[in-house]
């Protein structure tokens, strides 16, 4: 009897062990599970003629780049990729700063050049999003968008949704040629890229992961303006979609300038207006801030698509992002004097030239003085003057008795060093580029 008693003490203390250590092991896992980054996701209530986003979509911004994430989970073959949410974007900006970034896909077209002049009068940068198609038969229309200032995304060559998501490799044919397309016209390869109707219902983990290793940035966007819901949406409509949205401090806003949206054009003025009267500033995207993407559609798992093969991969994808990389140095001539930038010394960013303001024009035989009490730089260039304002992030050229040319300018801080467009440095100084050429061995930029 004692010893019976003795066996089932023993039992009982081995059973009340196992317990303990279960749930320690519990505890232990979600602990670490409750560590991990988390989307912030807002939900997003749209729909279009095009197929842009179901009511159940979601945008949440991401950096694919972190934690592992197997692409052998949806049936490619290939290596595995990592990424990771990223809470916030990762360019320096002030977290109560309000930016706007507004958004035009399927041009150019006639009604491009209308909303450049509309930018360009309430001082406002953007994004165009072209079709291939369309910029190799207007490419003085991507000139003026590049020269304005604003950047270029890829946003496919002919939007045809049958041929682009029915394979990623399909998809990756018709960015490829948009690219080339473009790099004939401006000199530059885009990385940024908007999917046709946007990633919802599109793209799987096989789309975003191989993008993201190909060197490209690919966009949703926060705010639809529901130009594209049906033929002919009212100003009326499209104005009331964006005003009506939920502000935040940053807003990524859809909106087309293809054809066949005049009443885009004609209700971008009250936008811009609305945004203005919140407080919002305008920029360009770039390829330094955390894309906004929506979420991952169960349906696409259901598409039955094929997916590259690794050797495919290997050839096409793996080497494609040396191709955004500076590579060459950068020759500037500019009032008779050639001075040379090596790799690091400048950057492409949008399609422009992007330049330390005081290695370059000293290099040119300027003078550059930081005037700390204004936050302002000081250039004298013969009887040239350039200042640069960077609380309210404009410069102005003055020369002689002609009028003082003032503008607005995009500033970029690194470390010590003020970076801004090599084109508005220059054109502030009253100088024109003449020409801009590009080998496998340098680039080369001239203004007279």
């Amino acid at each position: 009897m004692k010893r019976n008693c003795t066996i089932s003490q023993l039992l009982l203390r081995s059973i009340l062990i196992m317990m303990l250590v279960i749930t320690v092991v519990i505890v232990m896992i979600t602990g670490q599970k409750g560590a991990l980054p988390e989307a912030n996701a807002s939900d997003i209530s749209t729909a279009s003629s095009s197929g842009s986003l179901s009511a159940s979509a979601s945008s949440h911004s991401v950096n694919r780049a972190a934690a592992p994430v197997s692409l052998d989970a949806v049936g490619t073959g290939v290596p595995t990729f990592e990424r990771s949410i990223a809470k916030t974007s990762v360019a320096k900006k002030s977290s109560n700063e309000k930016i706007v970034y507004l958004t035009f896909d399927d041009g150019p077209s006639k009604l491009t050049d209308q909303v450049l002049d509309i930018l360009k009068k309430e001082n406002a940068a953007a994004t165009f999003f072209v079709l291939g198609e369309h910029a190799k038969h207007s490419p003085e229309v991507i000139y003026r968008i590049v020269d304005a200032g604003h950047a270029i995304g890829n946003h496919s060559f002919d939007h045809k949704y049958d041929d682009l998501y029915s394979s990623f490799t399909h998809f990756w044919g018709q960015i490829k040629a948009t690219e080339e397309v473009l790099k004939e016209i401006i000199g530059v390869r885009p990385e940024l890229v908007r999917a046709p109707g946007g990633t919802y219902g599109h793209f799987d983990e096989t789309y975003f992961n191989l993008l993201e290793q190909g060197g490209y940035k690919v966009f949703d966007w926060d705010v639809d303006s529901g130009d594209s819901k049906r033929r002919g949406v009212p100003a009326s409509e499209i104005v009331k979609n964006v005003t009506s949205t939920k502000l935040k401090n940053e807003m990524i806003v859809l909106m087309h300038d293809g054809t066949g949206h005049a009443e885009t054009v004609k209700a971008l003025p009250e936008i811009i207006k609305f945004y203005k009267k919140h407080g919002y500033t305008f920029r360009a995207l770039s390829t330094e801030q955390s894309p906004v993407q929506f979420h991952i559609s169960p349906s696409v798992k259901n598409k039955g698509r094929n997916s590259p093969s690794l050797a495919w991969v290997q050839k096409n994808v793996v080497p494609n992002a040396d191709l955004f990389g500076p590579g060459q140095s950068l020759v500037l001539e500019a009032a008779g004097v050639e001075t040379r930038l090596d790799p690091g010394e400048y950057s492409l960013r949008n399609g422009q030239y992007q330049v330390p303001i005081r290695t370059v024009m000293e290099r040119l035989g300027a003078q550059v003085k930081w005037d700390q009490s204004n936050r302002t730089a000081v250039i004298v260039w013969g009887d040239v003057r350039i200042i640069i304002d960077t609380k309210r992030e404009t410069i102005t050229g003055e020369q002689g008795e002609s009028s003082a040319r003032k503008g607005p300018v995009a500033i970029n801080h690194d470390k010590s060093s003020l970076w801004i467009p090599l084109r508005t440095l220059l054109e502030s100084s009253g100088q024109t580029i003449v020409s801009v050429a590009a080998s496998q061995k340098e680039r080369r930029v001239k203004a007279q």
